[in-house]
């Protein structure tokens, strides 16, 4: 039984950290996901700029590597490498994180992730690899 994917969303949005953060799910779709973040003071580091650990690339990867039709209520995942590549400061704005997998294999799956801020502007790029294992009826 495949996972709805709006309870997906719901899952990842309203987890510890998704709720601290702020994250709400904007789509969640066959092998695609996107989170938008709020810009909120207890997200910065110094001033108005947004801390990277919480520009949601790893929520948005996760989601989309959770999307797919063998994700199941017993599926269990972790994610293995993520590496972001910051391109410009996020200063005082909201964020949106768009992910897609690239790559499925038997249990490891590859997504890349563009955040960009309210302008559109492009501030960090992501590679994730995430470990996705199906209970086998």
């Amino acid at each position: 039984m495949a996972l709805d994917f709006s309870t997906l969303a719901d899952s990842t949005a309203r987890s510890p950290l998704g709720c601290h953060l702020g994250w709400q799910p904007v789509a969640i779709t066959g092998d695609r996901a996107s989170f938008r973040m709020s810009f909120a003071q207890h997200n910065v580091t110094v001033g108005n700029m947004v801390h990277g650990g919480a520009i949601l690339a790893d929520a948005a990867a996760t989601a989309a590597c959770w999307a797919s039709p063998e994700a199941g209520p017993d599926s269990r995942g972790a994610t293995i490498a993520l590496n972001v590549n910051f391109l410009k400061a996020a200063l005082g704005t909201d964020l949106v994180a768009e992910a897609v997998v690239v790559q499925r294999g038997g249990s490891l799956c590859v997504a890349d992730v563009t955040v960009r801020d309210e302008a559109g502007t492009t501030v960090a790029v992501a590679r994730a690899t995430y470990k996705l294992s199906h209970r086998r009826s």
